[in-house]
């Protein structure tokens, strides 16, 4: 049990770094994607009206995808297995993931946030599986 906790808590660790770290590679590297992230914040920021770039709410979602495969082979690693450490992985993103997306709902669109949070729990629990647990 020990190490499904020690799993869990490494993949939301490394998920959180891995998209946090990706965002401000991106922001500082494509200038387009920084301009839209610096409109976004202020426009959370200042409760003012804001228009979401579709490529880069895809590129959110790849980026989520791709972080969440990561965070769920990390954690079948460290739990050594992958079926409960996962799953609670994917619950726990969600559950962040949600809060988020809530926070955030009226600047990006209801396809957006559906998208995002549906694929955190299966995306996971994919990552998990491929490692394979002897």
């Amino acid at each position: 049990m020990v190490r499904i906790i020690l799993g869990v808590i490494a993949g939301f660790i490394a998920w959180s770094i891995i998209w946090v770290g990706s965002d401000q590679v991106l922001v500082n590297s494509l200038s387009w994607y920084g301009e839209h992230q610096n409109a976004f914040e202020k426009a959370f920021t200042n409760k003012d009206p804001f228009q979401a770039d579709t490529t880069v709410l895809l590129m959110n979602i790849v980026r989520s995808i791709i972080t969440s495969l990561i965070a769920g082979y990390l954690t079948a690693i460290v739990a050594n297995e992958n079926r409960k450490s996962t799953l609670i992985l994917g619950i726990l993103l969600l559950l962040f993931g949600a809060a988020v997306e809530i926070a955030a709902w009226n600047y990006l669109p209801v396809w957006y946030h559906a998208i995002f949070l549906v694929l955190l729990i299966p995306v996971t629990i994919a990552g998990g599986k491929l490692k394979k647990i002897a």
